[in-house]
């Protein structure tokens, strides 16, 4: 029988070392895989983007987000500053904010029709998503 002082669980350095550097005082946060700083991250920019079978999907989404109204684009084969450059146009094109960041493309508010409309101007095969009608 153990006493009240002794714990049940062993102690930290019984369990292998999964983990590694999540933040450095001299570089910030790290990349969890290459254990480069984030901005000097190597993975991100080379990893491969799924495919989508060639069809770009715009849906609109509020969950999580406090109410608020995001149009989604997923389904872009592109790499990570092409990605960027598009997500700044559609954001410019709508007049609104948002993000560019793993593959998907969010723009603030609910601009799903002008979104599909300027992508297919561009050439891209889009589909509405979700099951918000248009």
């Amino acid at each position: 029988m153990q006493n009240r002082w002794q714990s049940e669980e062993p102690d930290m350095k019984s369990y292998p070392s999964g983990g590694g550097l999540v933040y450095s005082t001299d570089a910030g946060r790290m990349c969890p895989a290459c254990r480069q700083p984030v901005g000097a991250c190597l993975c991100r920019q080379t990893r491969a983007v799924p495919p989508s079978g060639g069809v770009v999907r715009v849906s609109c989404e509020t969950k999580g987000r406090g109410g608020k109204s995001v149009t989604v684009i997923r389904g872009l084969p592109l790499d990570v500053p092409a990605l960027a450059q598009l997500g700044k146009q559609l954001r410019a094109a709508c007049g609104s904010g948002g993000t560019a960041k793993d593959g998907v493309v969010e723009v603030q508010g609910d601009h799903g029709v002008l979104v599909i409309a300027w992508l297919e101007k561009q050439g891209w095969t889009v589909k509405r998503a979700g099951g918000k009608a248009a």
